[in-house]
């Protein structure tokens, strides 16, 4: 067969001259015998739909270029195709001929016209005719001859390159008999007719048949397809896929081109899009890439259409022909997109995480950011970014990727809020403000501050307050009895403040300044004025 890719009937030919080649050796019953029978009728059928087909191709061609005018180009391809069919039927009456012989000779059929299976049996005569007369070296012979014969026309027209495989092999050249010590050795002659039944030899033949025919289709067709039309030397074939974006939202259809790719390695062309000049890789194929610049307007979809415009030079039949080509593309406004908990505006001197993306770049995204009042830190990911901002006033981010700027985005920065004062046991447990305490039940007392709730949700790594500055008095009708200094609202000197202590005093917390714990483990103290008091029972 060719050197190309086999169709699904080279495929079947191939498989049923495998399938003939192991059986040829077994002792066969009447009824597989039958079935050499079935298989012959069969191949010859299908002998016949090849004849007329190609027949049919050969009148097709010369009817083609007369009427495209006869050109120069075209008209040796009608003698070629000619000398094909006339190639093919020489090589097929000569097996013909064979295997009438070999009916005749073995009595395979009887006076009606039937095959008599006793004679179908026969293995002496094979051999005899095949092998000890010289016929099937010579059926060798003449079946190898053909194809480089084909080969040879096809040449005469441009189609060198068209080559097929020879007909009659050897064991040693079929990959069945690779790991087959006893058959690997052996002739075509020996493998094929020795001790082979008359039954399978008929259908052997016949199948040679087939595969004389497949040649002829397949060279006939190269032929006719180069009429009217010139001819491109194709020796790089890929599928590929043409999608209209790369980029699907969950939820909506993808869709592209499925095709087959053909160019030429030795075919050099020269490739342009927009006048600049295109890389072309070794297999033949331009490689465009460039940078999209932004587009002075754009369309209420946030598109703006552009046009492609290219030329392919490369020679045709022997001279350089120029191919234009256009694509429509569309260049997309980008839009900067920013998710966070506190998207609106930004807690100063904390660590406000964002994710900044330009859905219409895709996959290429490759972000840098720019940021003015603030620090920011780039996370692991694309588009991560923690933002630090100043003390007050508005921070500006500026977005670009792969060194093309796209756009930038400001925010307002918020203060952070303050913390509640929560008077806790040692326990933990917050007190009633509302009801009087028992004195020991404030010996363990601390001075909590809680952060805000949405504060602490959204920035818990900002979050941590402590009580560090004021003090706390035990009043007795309004007059002071003892004053104590705050400096840790967890550690509170209770002890002291209490020992004087009796139903119906109030210890008041004057609390003065908290600090605050950032992300990175900085204190940022803060004033704060706020008074807690607790009456005593």
């Amino acid at each position: 067969m060719a050197g190309a890719k086999e169709t699904p009937r080279q495929r079947m030919i191939g498989m049923m001259y495998l399938v003939l080649t192991a059986l040829l050796a077994l002792q066969v019953s009447n009824k597989i015998l039958q079935k050499f029978v079935l298989i012959n009728d069969g191949m010859e059928r299908t002998s016949q739909n090849f004849i007329n087909k190609n027949t049919k191709t050969v009148e097709s061609i010369a009817y083609t270029v007369e009427q495209q005018g006869n050109k120069e180009v075209d008209v040796p391809k009608v003698a070629a195709s000619e000398d094909i069919r006339e190639a093919t039927s020489e090589i097929f009456d000569y097996l013909e001929a064979i295997k009438e012989d070999l009916i005749v000779q073995s009595n395979a059929k009887n006076d009606e016209g039937n095959f008599v299976n006793a004679n179908l049996k026969n293995t002496e005569i094979t051999g005899n005719i095949f092998v000890n007369n010289g016929k099937g070296a010579e059926m060798k012979t003449r079946l190898n001859e053909y194809p480089v014969k084909i080969t040879e026309i096809l040449s005469s027209v441009g189609l060198g390159d068209l080559k097929f495989d020879a007909i009659a092999k050897d064991a040693k050249d079929i990959e069945l008999f690779n790991n087959d010590r006893e058959a690997q050795n052996l002739s075509f002659e020996k493998l094929n007719f020795v001790k082979s039944p008359v039954g399978a030899v008929i259908a052997l033949i016949s199948q040679y048949q087939n595969e004389v025919l497949n040649i002829e289709s397949e060279s006939l067709t190269a032929v006719q397809n180069t009429i009217g039309s010139f001819f491109f030397k194709a020796d790089v074939t890929e599928a590929r896929i043409a999608a209209s974006s790369n980029v699907v939202a969950a939820g909506t259809k993808f869709e592209a081109d499925m095709f087959i790719a053909s160019s030429s390695t030795s075919a050099a062309p020269t490739m342009t899009i927009d006048g600049r000049s295109v890389t072309v890789d070794p297999k033949g194929f331009g490689k465009i890439e460039f940078t999209v610049t932004p587009a002075g307007q754009y369309d209420e979809r946030g598109l703006a259409k552009r046009t492609l415009k290219g030329e392919i030079i490369t020679s045709i039949g022997g001279e350089d022909k120029v191919l234009p080509v256009e694509y429509d593309y569309f260049v997309a406004q980008p839009v900067i997109k920013v998710s966070s908990e506190v998207v609106q505006q930004l807690y100063a001197d904390c660590a406000n995480e964002l994710l900044i993306e330009v859905p219409a770049l895709g996959n290429t995204y490759s972000p840098e950011f720019a940021v003015s009042n603030g620090q920011s830190i780039k996370g692991s990911k694309p588009g991560q970014l923690t933002v630090i901002p100043g003390a007050s006033g508005k921070v500006n981010i500026g977005v670009s990727s792969g060194g093309n700027k796209i756009g930038t985005v400001d925010y307002d920065i918020k203060p952070v809020p303050a913390p509640t004062l929560v008077p806790a046991t040692s326990n933990g447990s917050e007190l009633d403000l509302s009801q009087a305490q028992a004195i020991s039940s404030l010996m363990g007392l601390k001075m909590l501050a809680k952060a805000e709730p949405t504060f602490a949700r959204t920035m818990a790594k900002d979050a941590a307050f402590e009580v560090t500055g004021g003090e706390m008095r035990l009043l007795r009708n309004e007059v002071p009895r003892q004053t104590v200094q705050i400096t840790n609202g967890n550690s509170l000197a209770m002890r002291s403040l209490l020992e004087s202590a009796r139903a119906g005093d109030v210890v008041v917390f004057e609390i003065r300044q908290v600090t605050r714990t950032n992300f990175r483990g900085n204190k940022i103290p803060s004033e704060l004025r706020q008074v807690v008091p607790i009456r005593v029972k």
